[in-house]
């Protein structure tokens, strides 16, 4: 069965660290653009980051770029999101989506809270 689950979220201090995990069954994740999105209580859903399906190229959010870091692990069908610096704004439900021009999946998400 095809499944995608995020796994990695909690609780963290301002400035602190969280590292995302999306990992993936049922399918090959190295033939699929992953990309992550969060939603706040009351906001819209918005991309966070992408990672392109082999050649690695990244596209990052202004509001996280040089803070956050996604990569890809094909041998574990794995894709991460290395969260640093970590501000009260980046609180969140945090989703990964996998998509290849003609299957998407999304996962279950993962909540992300930031605060002393």
């Amino acid at each position: 069965q095809v499944q995608l689950v995020e796994s990695g979220g909690g609780m963290v201090q301002p400035g602190g660290s969280l590292r995302l995990s999306c990992a993936a069954s049922g399918f090959t994740l190295d033939d699929y653009a992953i990309g992550w999105f969060r939603q706040a209580p009351g906001k819209e859903r918005e991309g966070v980051s992408c990672i392109s399906s082999r050649d690695g190229n990244t596209v990052y959010a202004d509001s996280v770029k040089g803070r956050f870091t996604i990569s890809r692990d094909n041998a574990k069908n794995t894709v991460y999101l290395q969260m640093n610096s970590l501000e009260p704004e980046d609180t969140a439900d945090y989703y990964c989506y996998a998509n290849n021009g003609g299957y998407g999946y999304w996962g279950q998400g993962t909540q992300v809270t930031v605060s002393s």
